[in-house]
């Protein structure tokens, strides 16, 4: 078993004294992450019989307030001086609202990235370091220029690094090249396989995820990575949807897909599982499901580490009654709504621990090469389910 799953907080000269900002859009995801460090913390210094102060929490109250125009500012209630600053923050969460002119507004992705900055700004250069958690990457998905467009993810990241951001830390990135904007700035890039796979034991225990009863399909050639390692770790058939889109129209900001086609081995009689960055409106994943469930498919996992939803439920609970999947697999990275939450066939996997461990590394200046590997937690869990069939 892997060393960090024992000691954490072992090194006797971290970085500089840890310190978190939990932006509003990730108070719960915050404090299940300051729990974890604060027990960790408390409980390896103590071993050791080091003098130390006892830590109730690495959180520094701050608060973002705005005015009745809806103009906005960051204010810390805290010392930062000298810190190790780990600001971590939800730019999905649209539950956050502010008042402006009398009306109750949702907070959008830029509400919260705006936000960010105010922040950063009121550390005023006072941190040691400045590391922005940001799960699910504001601007992600617009990476690349196919037209005379924006680069928002690329400019997100040039104006982190001029004000002082020394590394992001974010999941899944719809792609991770667009690191190649701030190539003097530290950008890591994680991913939840493990504890998706382990959600996915702990529901259906008797699952075979062996090559004659499971295999992996790709929704498309950008997912591919993703369900490649999937298939590879457990050594099953890989498949593969092709989107074939219509670039001379433009609907709600995509072109609109014309067809899927389906490249692979056949899934008549297979259980299958389709890894994805992101469900939004999740009509591509529903018409995929009804090709899968033509061909023979048994039961189909959807797996997306930020469930949006943002179209609502009602869908997905429809096709669900009809038999179109089993169930959809997903993190507490980003806000979902309670309404999904509750929803019978919603698997969510918990990474506050997972994010625990990679703020504490990286306090003590620890390689997070096995935190950014999950190969051998994931043989270890197929080791231990075989061990139990």
């Amino acid at each position: 078993m892997p060393t960090f799953f024992t000691e954490v907080f072992d090194e006797p000269t971290p970085v500089a004294p840890l310190g978190l900002i939990v932006m509003e859009s990730a108070r719960e995801l915050g404090k299940a992450i300051d729990n974890y460090l604060v027990n960790w913390y408390n409980r390896d210094l103590a071993k050791h019989n080091r003098e130390f102060t006892k830590k109730d929490t690495f959180i520094i109250d701050s608060v973002c307030p705005r005015f009745t125009t809806g103009d906005g500012k960051g204010m810390i209630n805290g010392s930062v001086r000298g810190r190790d600053l780990y600001i971590i923050t939800d730019v999905g969460n649209y539950s956050c609202k502010y008042s402006m002119y009398g009306n109750e507004n949702c907070m959008s992705p830029d509400d919260h990235y705006a936000d960010l900055k105010r922040i950063i700004s009121a550390v005023g250069g006072k941190a040691e370091r400045i590391t922005v958690v940001m799960p699910i990457l504001y601007g992600g998905r617009q990476h690349r220029r196919n037209a005379r467009e924006s680069l928002d993810c690329a400019q997100m990241l040039q104006e982190l690094y001029s004000m002082g951001v020394k590394e992001v830390v974010t999941f899944d990135a719809h792609d991770p090249r667009v690191m190649n904007a701030v190539p003097l700035m530290g950008f890591d890039n994680f991913f939840a396989t493990y504890q998706i796979l382990k959600a996915l034991h702990h529901k259906y225990p008797n699952l075979n995820l062996d090559k004659e009863h499971f295999m992996i399909v790709s929704p498309d050639e950008g997912a591919m990575n993703r369900n490649i390692y999937y298939a590879s770790v457990l050594g099953v058939d890989l498949g593969m949807f092709y989107k074939r889109r219509d670039y001379t129209t433009i609907v709600n900001g995509r072109n609109p897909i014309v067809a899927h086609e389906y490249i692979g081995a056949s899934v008549k009689d297979k259980d299958v599982f389709v890894a994805d960055d992101i469900i939004a409106t999740g009509d591509s994943m529903l018409r995929l499901c009804r090709h899968l469930k033509a061909d023979g498919a048994r039961n189909i996992f959807l797996n997306a580490t930020f469930a949006l939803f943002t179209e609502g439920k009602e869908k997905f609970q429809k096709a669900y009654e009809e038999g179109l999947f089993t169930a959809v697999l997903s993190t507490n990275l980003t806000y979902t709504c309670p309404c999904i939450k509750e929803a019978e066939w919603f698997i969510e996997a918990d990474l506050s621990k997972y994010v625990s461990y990679i703020i504490a590394y990286c306090n003590q200046n620890k390689s997070v090469a096995d935190l950014l590997s999950c190969s051998e937690r994931i043989n270890t869990l197929l080791h231990d389910k075989h061990q139990q069939q």
